[in-house]
């Protein structure tokens, strides 16, 4: 057996053996959600290969349960490339989602809004990503497997259900292009402007990779940011991690109250 079915086994025999449908990556401020899961709560330092998560705003545990009647596994943290230098860090991660069952993958974010309509505390549902950074996780690959189309890579029918629960509980959700920049550092103004000319409307340092993993291994992909700060230049506040996390609740409301209509409409 492989690593990831491995896992998987050992996952299954604490949480149960019926299958996940759905799996949630939870970024920056919004690892509360996990908790809401009604299941099993494994750290992930119990899971041999798992990242540590060693961002202060998440919560490294996988939780295996019921939201809102689907049966789902809750990542409440996530590697990025700026840790390690590695961007396949959420590889192993992704395939025991796969092994678990699941057949497609929402991921969330924090994010920098590059839009003066998209304040702080809005939501962007992505409809294309940027991969400004230029690194893939599947260098590397040896099998032809590795030539992944992205044509269709944010998928249309979870974005359409995610349009509908936010247009059934009220909640305003923007559309944009997300562009993943590598950090740690955050972006200057300069590349701001050139990110923005490229076709932006939101920055982040994660969920490409993921993406991109997740398009490799045959799972179905939706993501959406909170938007946590207006982009470098682009207004007047002091742009910080502490601030990501301290501005992340205002949008993760809304964002709970939309995958928690989604969630109910897929039971």
């Amino acid at each position: 057996m492989s690593k990831s079915a491995d896992l998987a086994a050992i996952i299954q025999a604490r949480a149960g053996r019926e299958p996940v449908r759905l799996g949630l990556v939870l970024g920056s401020g919004l690892g509360h959600i996990a908790g809401q899961v009604e299941g099993t709560s494994i750290p992930y330092s119990d899971l041999d290969g798992f990242p540590h998560a060693g961002v202060s705003g998440h919560n490294p545990h996988l939780v295996i349960g019921t939201l809102e009647g689907v049966r789902v596994a809750a990542f409440g943290g996530r590697a990025h490339y700026y840790e390690s230098g590695n961007p396949a860090a959420m590889r192993l991660p992704l395939e025991v989602l796969k092994h678990l069952g699941a057949e497609a993958l929402v991921l969330t974010n924090a994010a920098g809004s590059l839009r003066p309509d998209m304040p702080t505390g809005s939501v962007m549902l992505l409809s294309d990503h940027i991969n400004f950074s230029g690194l893939n996780p599947l260098i590397g690959e040896a099998t032809d497997t590795r030539f992944v189309p992205m044509t269709d890579a944010h998928d249309a029918a979870l974005r359409t259900q995610l349009r509908d629960a936010a247009a059934a509980e009220g909640v305003h959700l923007h559309e944009g292009v997300y562009a993943w920049y590598s950090g740690p550092s955050f972006e200057t103004p300069a590349e701001i402007r050139a990110i923005r000319m490229l076709g932006a409307d939101a920055v982040g340092m994660s969920t490409v990779p993921e993406v991109i993993l997740a398009r490799f291994l045959g799972l179905r992909v939706a993501a959406v940011s909170v938007l946590t700060n207006m982009a470098a230049g682009m207004s007047s506040e002091a742009i910080s991690h502490e601030h990501t996390k301290a501005m992340a609740p205002l949008g993760a409301a809304k964002l709970e109250k939309v995958l928690r209509r989604a969630l109910r409409d897929m039971a």
